[in-house]
């Protein structure tokens, strides 16, 4: 958005002692005419709000609950041992020599952050469409607050992972931690990305958010949650690997447990997939912004 302010003219019929005075000043809020016009300065002066709509999102989440932020382990948990039960034992997928109730709810504790701000981010619109009809804020900050807020849930299940790893004799690798910060990143991206652009669709086609619930479902099975990156075949890899999750979780999971993850060429081409996405996303979320009042 751009502002620019101009003076009001005077009319020569006005008395003198007031065109001497201040004259009024008027403010002209219209949309830019740049294709991306991304104002991280502006972005990081509303921080104070970012943290505001985290916690009222997370408050939210488990108000009038009974077991509240509890659910936030037992989701991941009973994940767990539902796949563990049908891929580890009857299907035996393999799992690269690790237990596989560790292999999988390493996947889980992943997927769940990146659904959950997918989710979140895209009827972050609608959802708040009271305060976007009545104050001026960059727009933006609302599903990037819906991203951070799956973060909350993500901490809580990654104690989770850590404890039952330890129960099960596996100790993190020391590259955790400069991977995981990056794969978590990578996975931002991607929902962000994803969740800005179909928030812009989803306040004018209400009928997005039933879509983007199959949407999610038809990535998790194209993302490696219950089987290992290696048992993709090398002739579709190049093709896998353009969906930035098989490189985030195989990454997630590679150090954590020191299974084997993404090359860094499936890892370049899994951060530029989601840059793009990233870039789409924006891009759109900013050109149809000037509607956002208009229809929500």
């Amino acid at each position: 958005m751009t502002t620019r302010a101009e003076p009001t003219p005077s009319s020569s019929l006005t008395p003198a002692s007031t065109q001497r005075g201040p004259q009024s000043r008027s403010v002209h809020i219209a949309p830019s005419k740049r294709w991306l016009n991304l104002d991280l300065p502006e972005l990081w002066a509303y921080r104070g709000l970012y943290f505001f709509l985290v916690w009222r999102d997370v408050k939210v989440r488990y108000a009038q609950t009974v077991l509240g932020a509890l659910w936030a382990v037992l989701q991941p948990v009973f994940s767990m041992v539902v796949v563990t039960a049908i891929f580890g034992r009857l299907v035996r997928v393999p799992s690269e020599g690790v237990p596989y109730p560790v292999f999988s709810l390493c996947g889980i504790v992943a997927w769940n952050y990146f659904s959950g701000a997918l989710g979140g981010a895209s009827i972050s619109l609608v959802s708040n469409s009271g305060l976007i009809t009545k104050v001026y804020f960059p727009r933006l900050v609302i599903p990037g607050a819906a991203a951070l807020a799956a973060l909350v849930d993500f901490a809580i299940a990654l104690v989770v992972l850590l404890l039952v790893m330890l129960g099960y004799g596996r100790i993190p690798t020391l590259s955790a931690i400069v991977v995981l910060p990056l794969m978590v990143g990578l996975m931002m991206m991607t929902a962000l990305g994803t969740g800005c652009l179909l928030a812009a669709l989803n306040i004018q086609y209400r009928d997005v958010r039933q879509a983007t619930g199959f949407l999610i479902q038809m990535w998790m099975y194209a993302s490696p949650i219950v089987y290992p990156l290696s048992v993709v075949p090398r002739a579709y890899r190049s093709l896998y690997t353009l969906n930035p999750m098989a490189s985030a979780i195989s990454g997630f999971r590679a150090a954590l447990l020191g299974t084997s993850g993404p090359s860094m060429a499936e890892f370049a081409v899994a951060f530029g997939s989601a840059t793009v996405m990233l870039v789409t996303g924006v891009l759109y979320f900013q050109r149809t912004e000037r509607r956002f009042a208009d229809v929500a």
